[in-house]
């Protein structure tokens, strides 16, 4: 995910044009589609110039999608004082927008899967190139870790917050829906299961240390 959630500020015209192209990405993104800013400007309705002055890059664009598609989530705030509650207050919460726009966070892993493999080829990337940042999850996992703070060495709570990184974020959709062809409750429930391993597996840690 992007490293920012703000939307830029755009008034009156400038707005309407940048609604108009990332509800447009949207859509194709959601019907399975990678389109490159040009092609966006051609669906859109707008010249290239255009498009390429709101989203530089496919980067900056998909980066934009994801920030609307998922604006919600990225200022969520939890109700529970206690981890374990926190993370089950989040997937229940996040998971349901994040299938509604499934094809937008598929669209930022297939960018991040090219851009990988480009840079083992290329290591010096294309002037236009820029690297696809997806770090909002860092942010809301160490929300959800806070309380653990005041009981646990911080080196559980690192593992913790990787742990749960793994189970928070689109990725698990392609291991437990195109492998396993699990229903979106499905993934939900056994996120939730994998979650309560990793805090029972934190509480061990903590003994053992303290011990």
């Amino acid at each position: 995910m992007p490293q920012s959630h703000l939307v830029p500020d755009y008034k009156g015209t400038r707005k309407r044009t940048y609604n108009l192209l990332v509800s447009t990405a949207v859509e194709l993104f959601e019907k399975g589609a990678m389109p490159s800013v040009s092609e966006l400007a051609i669906e859109a309705g707008v010249s290239r110039a255009t498009a390429y002055r709101y989203f530089p890059t496919q980067s900056d664009l998909i980066a934009a999608t994801v920030n609307v598609s998922l604006g919600p989530i990225l200022t969520w705030k939890p109700e529970s004082e206690k981890t374990e509650e926190r993370i089950d207050e989040l997937l229940r919460y996040a998971f349901p927008r994040m299938f509604e726009h499934e094809g937008v966070l598929r669209a930022a892993l297939q960018t991040s899967l090219q851009q990988w493999a480009l840079g083992r080829s290329s290591p010096t990337p294309a002037p236009r190139d820029k690297r696809l940042e997806r770090g909002n999850r860092k942010d809301i996992l160490a929300m959800v870790t806070s309380p653990m703070k005041s009981e646990y060495p911080e080196e559980v709570i690192d593992k913790v917050i990787k742990a749960f990184s793994v189970i928070y974020g689109s990725e698990i959709f392609l291991v437990l829906k195109d492998i396993w062809k699990l229903d979106n409750e499905q993934v939900t429930e056994l996120a939730q299961w994998m979650a309560k391993a990793i805090i029972n597996q934190a509480v061990a840690d903590k003994q053992q240390i303290e011990n």
